[in-house]
């Protein structure tokens, strides 16, 4: 349906940063709908590695500013704002200085992931609607792309869920060959917990692993989108039998027919 709002939150897009599968998908994807006729917002983190100068970024006053109460902790939260000239797609920049400013994306210098990923990945989430709420956008689609927006599906189902700009929203998720090693802390839930997430529905993770995590978005999510090429059994078997939607992303992201099937796959959720 041309003229649908969409909603992109994603973990990471080039050219801000290094091609890789999500990167590139979430920037060709972009561009696509916004040509077709979708009305979009995009969102990601401003990550230290993300070259503020080179890329034109500017801090948005209007949004910026707030203080976010996570886990009782203040933090503030900084809106930026980039172009990407080629595409005229305008990206939004959640930043702060606890979470964000160190040089790395996810993982530090020996491919560690950073232990505080969760209370990282919750602030982006909380970061994004917080700032569609003060622009006050409505969007129909909240597309996902990966797993470090996994808060973002938890928020819209619980604590904003009855929020006018997102009670009709339908949620899309989208998982990538990039888990993660080890587990999530227990903080994850806790903090969850205390944003109105019921603990019942947090069982899924118990222990939260990467594919824990992934069937918890996959509890809260509307459709799925696989761009994975090496899907994890128990995530495929998990998808099936909660009878979501599925789109399966295709090797090639250029033609006009893999923009064609995210726009059927976007219709059929509406």
């Amino acid at each position: 349906m041309a003229g649908a709002k969409i909603l992109y939150a994603c973990q990471e897009i080039w050219p801000y940063l290094p091609e890789s599968p999500i990167a590139t998908t979430c920037r060709t994807l972009l561009q696509g709908m916004q040509e077709s006729g979708f009305e979009i917002r995009t969102f990601m983190p401003r990550y230290g590695v993300v070259n503020e100068r080179r890329n034109q970024l500017h801090e948005v006053i209007r949004l910026s500013g707030m203080n976010l109460i996570i886990n009782n902790n203040d933090h503030q939260l900084i809106i930026k704002v980039a172009s990407i000239p080629a595409a005229r797609v305008q990206i939004y920049f959640i930043d702060n200085d606890d979470f964000f400013s160190r040089k790395a994306v996810l993982r530090d210098a020996d491919g560690v992931a950073f232990e505080d990923n969760d209370q990282r990945a919750i602030f982006f989430a909380r970061g994004v609607l917080e700032t569609v709420k003060k622009q006050r956008w409505q969007p129909d689609i909240v597309h996902c792309q990966s797993w470090f927006t996994a808060a973002l599906p938890l928020y819209l189902r619980n604590a904003f869920a009855d929020d006018p700009l997102f009670a009709g929203a339908k949620i899309v998720f989208s998982i990538y060959d990039d888990s993660f090693e080890g587990e999530w802390s227990q903080a994850f839930a806790e903090t969850m917990i205390g944003e109105g997430v019921p603990a019942d529905e947090l069982k899924v993770i118990e222990n939260p692993t990467y594919e824990n995590i992934v069937k918890l978005v996959i509890d809260n999510a509307d459709g799925i989108v696989i761009e994975a090429e090496h899907l994890p059994a128990a995530i495929e078997e998990y998808i099936v039998a909660k009878g979501k939607k599925v789109l399966r992303g295709k090797a090639d992201k250029s033609g006009s027919e893999w923009l064609k099937e995210y726009k059927d796959f976007y219709d059929s959720l509406l």
